[in-house]
């Protein structure tokens, strides 16, 4: 099954949804294999509740434990909080841009469920006393941003807002979906992170407070705002409450996006993909920006990071994985600081060496010495995400290296690649806006 399919799956934890507490975020998939419009989605969950006390939908979110959707993991009942907490009226960004090239858990949910997204949206700006609801795409998806507009239409034709929602397309780069860039973008600047302080909450859109949530993340918001905490904590860990989406790729039965508790052992969500195709060499989670997990995976659990599962067989080239994908990072900074501008390609330059050139021992004492300098020393996460990319291919695929060194590049390191990694093309500087 190509990789792009949409796909759930009732994965071990999760019911079929039988009633309001079966339900979660791909319900509707279940019933129907289609996007639901706004009679479908009000009939199945309702009119969604009208957020009339402030202090009321963030403390839900707060208790229910809810967490970012987008990479970062932050408590979302603390964003919330801060803006709610900010002179003023407020501005929500609902972020749906997506950059992780592993990744097509936002575009399913934007496509399946846009009201239950746009529901979580004008409820945060109701919590948080926001004017206006921002909604950010990448400008390439042209489908998904027409999805979009169709379903904002239905909404405005039946009164359902009582909050503006604006729809946006940013131009399509990696650094771009940083919550920086697109309040930068928004404010008449280029789609490129920008140093902090302040941070959006303090000072973003407008100069006003600013609330930027991933949309999965206010998907769930609506859920929680309907059904409670409680309803949202009984699947997941304590640590790690409610459901996730997971992209699926590389060497699984079905690749695709499923739904899956947070927290669920790694093993168990690469199952909802019907299981690895045969042997494994690792696994990469949380895409571009993660890590790799070694195997026998048994310990691994999902983290907080982007939900996407790349399984690589196990007579893949880690290396040359690891080196495409830095390549590919490198060329996508925003070259504003030393890091991305001179650190982060030196980086892939090494790792490509390591990869399929011949000087693997100088490769390696450089990557050794460097890559602790690109963490934390950037305008936004860009190096540190890169590095440990790096640093973890370094410790998975050590024997890689080693075999690298004394035989030169193997077989495999010139064969197609499993990760979906797209060319390494830095964007023009008028592409920004």
């Amino acid at each position: 099954m190509n990789p792009d399919t949409v796909t759930t799956s009732t994965a071990p934890g999760i019911r079929p949804p039988d009633g309001p507490y079966g339900i979660r975020l791909l319900h509707g998939w279940y019933r129907t294999g289609g996007p639901a419009g706004l009679a479908e989605h009000l009939d199945r969950y309702g009119p969604a509740p009208l957020a009339t006390a402030r202090g009321s939908l963030v403390d839900a979110v707060e208790r229910a434990g809810l967490t970012g959707r987008g990479g970062g993991g932050f408590p979302t009942g603390r964003k919330l909080a801060a803006v709610a907490g900010k002179r003023g009226p407020a501005v929500v960004i609902a972020n749906g841009m997506e950059s992780e090239p592993a990744s097509r858990k936002d575009a399913t949910l934007l496509h399946l469920a846009p009201h239950l997204v746009l529901d979580g949206a004008v409820l945060a700006a109701e919590a948080v006393g926001a004017t206006a609801v921002h909604v950010c795409l990448a400008r390439t998806r042209e489908d998904q941003h027409g999805g979009l507009a169709r379903a904002l239409a239905e909404r405005r034709r039946a009164g359902t807002d009582r909050v503006a929602v604006h729809v946006h397309t940013l131009p399509h780069h990696f650094v771009s979906s940083e919550e920086t860039s697109l309040v930068n973008w928004l404010n008449g600047g280029e789609a490129r992170p920008q140093a902090t302080p302040p941070r959006p909450f303090e000072k973003g859109v407008d100069r006003r407070p600013t609330l930027v949530d991933n949309v999965e993340t206010l998907a769930h918001l609506a859920l929680i705002a309907r059904y409670g905490p409680g309803w949202f904590r009984e699947y997941g860990t304590p640590e790690a409450p409610g459901t996730t989406l997971v992209t699926l790729s590389g060497a699984v039965r079905s690749p695709g996006v499923y739904e899956v508790p947070a927290g669920s052992p790694v093993t168990g969500a690469l199952d909802a993909a019907g299981g690895p195709t045969g042997r494994l060499g690792a696994v990469l989670a949380g895409g571009f920006f993660g890590h790799w997990l070694p195997v026998p995976l048994e310990a691994a659990a999902l983290g907080r990071g982007a939900g996407v599962l790349a399984a690589l067989p196990e007579e893949a080239c880690g290396l040359a994985e690891t080196a495409a994908a830095l390549g590919y990072l490198a060329a996508q900074s925003a070259r504003q600081c030393g890091p991305c501008r001179l650190g982060l390609p030196t980086v892939a330059e090494d790792f490509a060496e390591l990869a399929w050139g011949r000087s693997v021992a100088a490769a390696l004492d450089r990557l050794n010495r460097r890559l602790g300098l690109l963490p934390g020393r950037g305008a936004c996460r860009h190096p540190d995400g890169a590095a440990r990319l790096a640093a973890s291919a370094l410790r998975v695929f050590g024997d890689d290296v080693h075999r690298h060194a004394r035989h030169g590049p193997c077989a495999a390191a010139h064969a197609p690649l499993t990760l979906r990694v797209p060319a390494a093309r830095p964007p023009e500087e008028g592409e920004w806006r």
